[in-house]
């Protein structure tokens, strides 16, 4: 696992990141509730899964706080949410498989996040960030997995929209600014340094990479791309040598590629 535990994971503010996750939830809520059967039964670019159960997919990612809040509380802490990143591949077997089952077992799929709605908006009006969640991927606290849950929203939101010609679910902004930054932590977290700048305006700047460190003036390497480039990028839904040669990255300097970093999830 990356170096994780060696950089201070930024803080976020609770009442946005709870606000965040809920919006968009119904965000992508609303999109789905307007799909028909052929639009549902569109492949997507995950491998075998289709729009529906892409969709299906999603309810499990925010009801993993509901049914872990549900679960008694582990003794203690086992994942910070700089880690969590790097924890994700070792599930994704498990977690189509239990996708193609939720997809199959729900036709109704508003019934579905109606009822994952419900459930984590009466959770989360009683448990504090503090309570600790014996997740799969490692006890983390509640604050930190639902900073967890925009990424799983913000990067399958665009997933959909990509899979269905004018979906355009929109994106919360709490929620994608949130996704962006833990991203781009990670990447921080897993190259440390400070040869390298790495923009995804309007929402992270971070340094990385060993070498020379600049202290004043333009860094000598730097990276610029749009947040939903870097989303991909960090989570393999783009290639690194794809993004520069359709213009969506620029990298400039010695030290600006950050090919062999990416993706940071599986």
């Amino acid at each position: 696992m990356p170096p994780a535990k060696k950089r201070r994971a930024r803080t976020y503010d609770s009442a946005r990141i709870r606000a965040a996750v809920l919006a968009q939830f119904g965000n992508v809520r609303e999109g789905v509730r307007g799909l028909g059967d052929e639009e549902l039964g569109r492949p997507t670019h995950l491998g075998e899964w289709t729009v529906r159960e892409l969709a299906a997919h999603v309810t499990m990612a925010v009801e993993t706080v509901s049914r872990n809040i549900d679960r008694p509380e582990p003794g203690k802490r086992e994942l910070t949410l700089l880690d969590w990143p790097f924890a994700t591949a070792a599930r994704a077997e498990d977690i189509a498989d239990g996708t193609r089952e939720l997809a199959a077992d729900n036709p109704d799929l508003d019934a579905l996040y109606a009822r994952t709605e419900e459930r984590i908006t009466e959770r989360l009006a009683t448990t504090p960030d503090e309570r600790l969640l014996a997740a799969r991927t490692g006890a983390m606290t509640l604050g930190d997995y639902l900073v967890t849950r925009t990424v799983e929203l913000v990067v399958h939101t665009d997933d959909l929209n990509r899979a269905v010609p004018g979906l355009d679910i929109p994106y919360d902004r709490q929620a994608l600014a949130a996704c962006t930054r833990l991203l781009a932590d990670a990447l921080a977290a897993k190259a440390p340094g400070a040869s390298t700048e790495v923009r995804i305006p309007p929402y992270a700047v971070v340094q990385c990479v060993e070498g020379p460190r600049h202290t004043r003036g333009t860094p000598p390497n730097v990276v610029e791309t749009d947040p939903l480039t870097w989303l991909r990028l960090a989570t393999g839904r783009t290639e690194w040598k794809a993004a520069l040669d359709d213009a969506k990255v620029s990298a400039s300097g010695e030290r600006a590629d950050l090919g062999g970093l990416l993706p940071l999830m599986g």
